[in-house]
C-alpha cells in the first residue's frame, strides 16, 4: 500500500473511531424551549449531556434536586451520570413547562 493509500485508510479509521465514541454518550439538545429528545433510555453508568441551543438561558433539575445544572447560556453543556435504574424526570427551573425523562435500564 502506498503512502497516500495508507494515509487515507488511517484517516478513515480515525474518523470511524470518532463516530463510534461520539455515539456512546447520549445527548439532549435544548431547542425552541423544548428538550430534544424529551425522553431517552440509557444503561446504568451512562453520562447524559444536555446542550443549550436556545438564545435564552435554561437550568435543568430533577424534582428532588438530585441533579441541578448551573444556568446554561447558549452553547453551554451540562453532564450527569445516571448510576441507578429508574425513571428520572427533569425540567427547566426557569421554564417549568419544559420537561423530559431519562429511563435507566440494564
Amino acid at each position: 500500500m502506498n503512502f497516500v493509500a495508507r494515509a487515507a485508510a488511517t484517516a478513515v479509521a480515525a474518523f470511524a473511531a470518532g463516530l463510534a465514541l461520539a455515539g456512546t454518550q447520549p445527548s439532549v439538545e435544548i431547542v425552541k424551549f423544548a428538550f430534544a429528545p424529551n425522553e431517552i433510555t440509557v444503561t446504568p453508568g451512562t453520562t447524559v449531556v444536555w446542550t443549550n441551543r436556545d438564545e435564552t438561558p435554561h437550568q435543568i433539575a430533577d424534582p428532588g434536586k438530585t441533579f441541578v445544572s448551573p444556568a446554561m447560556d447558549t452553547g453551554d453543556r451540562f453532564e450527569y451520570t445516571f448510576t441507578q435504574e429508574g425513571d428520572f424526570s427533569y425540567f427547566c427551573t426557569l421554564h417549568p413547562f419544559m420537561t423530559g425523562i431519562v429511563h435507566v435500564r440494564k
